[in-house]
């Protein structure tokens, strides 16, 4: 797949009005809490308008903020954006925006783990409940729509496991039980601009923009991109819940989508090809990777998605014992271990099949061996196969040392 040639021009010029730059390149940073008016009626105006981009509290944002939030706009098709301090805010803020006690909130199993936490713990004890659907439900979600669904939450693909809704066929099911259904989905995975959510009659776009956006392991912030029908509700009630980023992350983001481009493209074929080495290695049972037939719903994603980004994982053919787990993870010399990812470097996590069946409260885990997730930087690809083939040699070292010493028993 190609980065449309639309987007790569949009990421350049997106949010660099004249107001915004001021003579430079960049937007400014204008970092700010009071915005001083000159005039009564220069204070009258800012408060008619403090909902379509006149500076009237730093709350409310301030060039920098109005900046990223117009880029995200244009990149997405929304009418509007908010931006929070990380993505989890993004996600729980967007989601406190419409329910209320009774409500109900239909969540895909292969959320993010944080999303499920949040639903368990907070939204329970608000009176809210959530139950789950499998990720590859497609227009079958109508057996899980409640009368009183409020928000039908997805994501894509899913987390960890990488499975791709059949989000035509979901969106368009859960329209006819409930027009007035608020749909939302974690878009981070595709960063806003390889999956048009908004096009698909999503309502709501969300993103952990500290991953692909910022794209350098050093700021955190979350977006939310809505559609007209949604937009003020999202918009007031984030701002009376107290959420905003300040101007400097603001800047950092915008800076950050100037080269998201050149950068989804080369994780792209980076991943790709070290996706394809991993499925012909014989101690990989099976690679999710959404560009290639082994992941679940590949045909949804060949059908829905402008192209792909470097995270992906793949299960080994045994389950690792903590010794040979260790093994394997602490000798890497280019693939890091960290949470997040997104950025430049490549990073490399590992999960047990009963971590995951904790999370996938319908499906469980689908496969006995350990799990890794993987997030192909910017390093030369050959250089992270040659990583990965020697940790996935190690693994095999230390059962052969197992051997050899019970040979001498």
């Amino acid at each position: 797949m190609k980065f449309p040639k639309a987007t790569q021009t949009t990421l350049i010029s997106a949010g660099r009005k004249k107001r915004y730059t001021q003579g430079s390149v960049n937007s400014v940073i204008q970092r700010a809490s009071s915005l001083v008016f000159e005039t009564v009626e220069a204070k009258k105006e800012a408060a008619k308008n403090r909902t379509q981009g006149a500076l009237y509290y730093g709350r409310r944002g301030t060039l920098t903020h109005f900046s990223l939030q117009d880029a995200m706009c244009e990149l997405e098709g929304g009418a509007g954006c908010y931006l929070y301090p990380c993505g989890a805010a993004a996600v729980t803020n967007a989601i406190l925006a419409f329910v209320k006690a009774g409500d109900h909130v239909l969540l895909s199993e292969g959320a993010y783990e944080p999303t499920h936490d949040f639903c368990e713990h907070i939204l329970k004890d608000l009176g809210i409940e959530t139950s789950y659907f499998p990720a590859l439900i497609g227009r079958y979600i109508t057996k899980y729509i409640q009368p009183n669904t409020k928000v039908l939450f997805l994501e894509a693909p899913s987390s960890i496991t990488m499975e791709i809704h059949d989000i035509p066929a979901i969106v368009s099911a859960a329209r006819k039980i409930n027009p007035d259904i608020i749909i939302m989905i974690d878009n981070t995975w595709g960063a806003g601009v390889l999956f048009k959510a908004l096009e698909f009659g999503i309502d709501i776009s969300i993103q952990a923009g500290t991953k692909y956006l910022v794209g350098h392991s050093d700021a955190m912030i979350g977006t939310a991109v809505a559609n007209e029908r949604c937009w003020p509700q999202l918009r007031e009630r984030s701002y009376l819940m107290g959420q905003m980023c300040d101007a400097d992350t603001a800047y950092v983001t915008a800076r950050g989508l100037r080269t998201l481009a050149v950068r989804l493209m080369q994780h792209q074929k980076s991943s790709l090809k070290v996706a394809k080495w991993l499925a012909k290695h014989p101690k990989v049972e099976r690679v999710n990777h959404p560009a290639l037939s082994s992941c679940k719903g590949y045909q949804f994603f060949r059908r829905d998605f402008l192209g792909y980004s470097g995270l992906f994982s793949f299960t080994l053919t045994e389950r690792l014992s903590e010794v040979q787990l260790a093994d394997f993870l602490d000798e890497f010399q280019l693939f890091s271990m960290a949470y997040s990812w997104g950025g430049f470097e490549s990073l490399i996590l590992a999960h047990q099949p009963e971590e995951i069946a904790k999370i996938r409260p319908i499906s469980g885990a689908n496969f006995e061996g350990t799990l890794i997730r993987v997030h192909i930087g910017l390093e030369d690809p050959d250089d992270l196969i040659a990583d990965l083939s020697a940790g996935l040699d190690r693994i095999k070292f230390h059962k052969n040392k197992i051997k050899a010493l019970q040979s001498l028993v």
